[in-house]
């Protein structure tokens, strides 16, 4: 997986996605999907360094079944959270 961090005044803004998806783009019943390299491509990450960066975040978008895959079993998001879009599962995750 790849792992993004951008540190904010506000909190922490955390991206994870699986590797294969970066630069690609989905597209189903009106939602679009972009995986930019730019906003994702980040540190080659294993799900110890998610997991952490996770528990840091105030903010986090995931992307892909392996990104999905840690945060649902460590509890950062809920499967009725997931969104799938050309069969590609994201979510977001909001701390408050």
């Amino acid at each position: 997986m790849y792992l993004k961090e951008y540190n904010f005044e506000s909190g922490l803004l955390v991206a994870v996605c699986d590797k294969d998806l970066v630069g690609k783009s989905f597209e189903e019943g009106g939602l679009s999907l972009k995986i930019t390299a730019r906003f994702y491509k980040g540190e080659d990450a294993t799900e110890g360094a998610v997991i952490a960066s996770l528990q840091r975040a105030t903010i986090a978008n995931l992307v892909g079944k392996q990104a999905i895959k840690c945060a649902l079993d460590n509890d950062f998001i809920e499967e009725a959270s997931v969104l799938f879009i050309d069969g590609v599962p994201h979510a977001q995750m909001l701390k408050i």
